[in-house]
């Protein structure tokens, strides 16, 4: 079998899909990355199916058409640059859109839905896919999330060394890597309310380099109102999405503060999702040598400079340092999950996700 395969990922910031052609015949090599932007359109259907809303099962399937057209596009992209053809592919791992996620117990009652189309997907590129990698987690009594720390353990872990990794996309999510055990979990939120406030009030999709929130001063009294909300307070394994922290939920917090400046309020959301990631590193990587940032708030350097001085006495460094850009980690992750369902291998840690034990995530879509 080809060690060749694909990861092509959109998160929970709804800005695009990433996709990176990864060699796994000796470790994790990155050979080629290609990136696609959402439309606007496509980025509010996405929103609106975080909702409960009118006709929804049509605007889902026809946005996850449109998704799977988007994600082929990008493979083309990807091997026109790299010259690969499609049968040197072993596979894609597509991870689709998550609309909804409502992880339960072991009652049956817990689902999640990544918006996607693999069937599409398979017949647009003639390349065997990789799809639905949470359902099985869930149904094993799982959280279904995060899924990348195996990824991370296999990539970012050193023998003898705590190593922490930080992924912040729209949610932040932490993975603490050590000889004995690997944990991860959901932090909560990470660029999901800076780019929607961002986006309501200057119209530019994300505070590029952290220059809004840089420009602002931290309002205590919001950022500790924030921080009271019930998910701090529980102990992993826990994820969450949009489902929580979404824009209703930031509207009730800031309606109190009318009088506030843009500015401190974006410098308020970045403290708030720098102040959630370092407690948790705090908490359960205190003896980390590192933090590795990844996702897009790796860029983000008022939230980089946040978190350095909340976590002094670690380094806190981008992926970017050990050979991996922030923005192909997940969809890497994705690639090395989709080889881990073709060799018929586990690819979740019930120690992160809570499941009852390890399972073969995901369906294949053959070429």
């Amino acid at each position: 079998m080809s060690t060749l395969y694909i990861g092509v990922m959109s998160g929970t910031s709804l800005d695009g899909v990433d996709a990176v052609l990864a060699d796994f015949s000796q470790g994790v090599r990155v050979l080629g990355h290609s990136s696609q932007v959402f439309s606007y359109d496509l980025r509010q259907t996405f929103l609106r199916l975080n909702q409960t809303g009118a006709d929804e099962l049509h605007t889902a399937l026809l946005a996850a058409n449109q998704l799977a057209l988007i994600y082929a596009n990008a493979v083309h992209h990807l091997l026109h640059s790299t010259g690969y053809q499609p049968s040197q592919i072993a596979a894609i791992g597509a991870h689709g859109q998550t609309v909804r996620h409502q992880p339960g117990l072991h009652d049956g009652t817990g689902y999640t839905l990544q918006i996607n189309n693999p069937s599409l997907l398979a017949e647009r590129t003639g390349i065997r896919v990789v799809a639905d990698f949470r359902s099985r987690d869930i149904a094993a009594g799982g959280q279904g999330a995060p899924l990348v720390p195996a990824f991370h353990q296999h990539v970012f872990a050193e023998s003898g060394q705590t190593v922490a990794v930080l992924n912040i996309g729209g949610i932040s999510n932490l993975s603490v890597l050590t000889d004995q055990a690997v944990t991860g979990f959901d932090c909560g939120p990470g660029n999901v309310l800076l780019d929607h406030w961002c986006q309501q009030h200057t119209g530019e999709p994300f505070d590029r380099d952290g220059a809004l929130a840089a420009s602002g001063k931290v309002m205590t009294d919001l950022l500790n109102q924030c921080m009271s909300d019930p998910f701090f307070r529980k102990a992993p394994p826990k994820s969450t999405g949009r489902d929580l922290f979404h824009a209703a939920w930031l509207h009730s917090h800031v309606s109190g503060f009318a009088s506030a400046s843009v500015a401190d309020v974006q410098a308020t959301l970045t403290a708030f999702t720098a102040r959630v990631c370092a407690n948790d590193v705090l908490r359960y990587a205190p003896h980390a040598v590192r933090l590795l940032v990844c996702g897009g708030g790796a860029y983000n350097r008022c939230l980089m400079e946040m978190l350095q001085q909340l976590l002094p006495s670690i380094s806190v460094q981008s992926t970017e340092q050990q050979g991996l850009p922030p923005l192909q980690v997940e969809a890497a992750a994705f690639a090395w999950l989709a080889r881990q369902t073709c060799l018929n291998l586990p690819g979740n840690l019930p120690a992160v996700t809570g499941a009852s034990g390890p399972r073969v995530l995901g369906a294949i879509y053959p070429a």
